[in-house]
């Protein structure tokens, strides 16, 4: 059976780019995962590498498929040069290893959180997983492996992702629309939640 990750870093440079830059983080009992970064204009996209090289299983599976399962990547789209939103990339790659080490299925809809800000000084501490397809299109694979799917990550300050709870996904995502709020500002302040 082929290897996902070549096939899964020529998607992304085919709708990117060239990476300006590229880190690898390897957590205790996980595969490597790489963050690349590209850059297009005012924009720098993070992208990891390494999520989809296993397939996302139930955690309460007795055992794990090896083949079968969803496969995801992770892209965060920011503002260039308003934020130190470099320092991102380790935040990058322990959501992109949670699926190994906690047993977790990213899916959009979900929120991940990471206990502290995103980069120093961030307003953020989770992100929302929002559809794919949009910025890179999903990767087909040979059958049986599903196919890998590009999630966008929307940042959220701590008040939004309350309100996500309580509210869900979908209303978060239309009060920022509404709002007209520019979720590429990595210094923007939460969304008018009353």
């Amino acid at each position: 059976m082929a290897d996902v990750l070549p096939l899964v870093e020529a998607r992304l440079r085919t709708a990117l780019g060239e990476p300006g830059a590229r880190a690898a983080v390897t957590f205790l009992g996980t595969d490597r995962i790489e963050v690349l970064r590209f850059q297009e204009g005012d924009i720098v996209r993070y992208a990891t590498l390494g999520m989809s090289a296993q397939p996302m299983n139930d955690p309460t599976a007795v055992v794990a498929d090896p083949v079968k399962g969803a496969r995801a990547e992770l892209v965060l789209s920011v503002r260039a040069g308003i934020a130190d939103t470099d320092k991102v990339l380790r935040t990058l790659a322990v959501l992109a290893a949670s699926p190994q080490v906690e047993g977790l299925i990213v899916a959009p809809g979900a929120s991940l959180d990471v206990g502290e800000p995103l980069w120093p000084q961030a307003p953020f501490t989770s992100v929302l997983v929002a559809e794919p397809g949009g910025l890179v299109e999903d990767l087909e694979l040979d059958e049986p492996l599903d196919p890998v799917r590009f999630l966008p990550l929307l940042p959220m300050t701590p008040n939004e992702a309350a309100w996500k709870r309580v509210h869900g996904a979908q209303a978060l995502q239309e009060r920022w629309l509404t709002n007209g709020t520019d979720l590429r500002d990595p210094a923007r302040r939460s969304v008018p939640l009353e």
